[in-house]
């Protein structure tokens, strides 16, 4: 579920997947699958009967933006003003070419933060499904409408993953 862009770390992938046949106990499919996959990769939780995707709603992430130089003057306070705004248009890749999407309604709740002398941390709940609101198009939009606090690497993180009620999905 929610297949991740190249270049965006995740602590909370789900893999959906029906067993068909005798009735396997979650402790012993957790064990075989962890046996089975590539070292630095793990099965945390294996739960049985677990909740359609279609109630997905809402992802937690992490984009910090990392300058050589540190962090420019006033940048942290006028990305919290530009991210406050009722409108924010940016370009999304779709299937049918580029299209004109504004990410501010889909911004739940967002926090941006000096996290070190070279660092802004943007922590933000953004939709998932429906629309979606890809990390990659926060500092996107930064780069387009604040050019002069553009970062020189942007590190993308899915932290959690959340109901319509904003209860961890599971």
């Amino acid at each position: 579920a929610l297949p991740l862009s190249v270049g965006i770390a995740s602590c909370c992938e789900l893999l959906d997947f029906d067993l068909e046949g005798e009735k396997v106990p979650v402790s012993e499919i957790k064990a075989k699958l962890n046996n089975a996959l590539v070292p630095g990769i793990r099965v945390v939780d294996v739960y049985d009967d677990g909740r359609k995707i279609k109630h997905l709603a809402y992802l937690r992430c992490q984009v910090d933006f990392e300058y050589d130089k540190g962090v420019p003057e006033k940048a942290a306070e006028a990305m919290k003003s530009f991210f406050a705004n009722d409108s924010i248009i940016v370009e999304k890749h779709s299937k049918n070419g580029i299209v004109q999407q504004d990410i501010a309604p889909m911004i739940r709740r967002l926090d941006v933060a000096v996290a070190e002398k070279d660092l802004i941390r943007i922590e933000a709940v953004v939709c998932c499904q429906n629309p979606t609101l890809n990390p990659m198009q926060l500092s996107a939009a930064v780069e387009k409408y604040l050019p002069e606090h553009k970062a020189d690497f942007v590190k993308y993180s899915r932290i959690e993953i959340y109901d319509t009620e904003e209860n961890i999905f599971r």
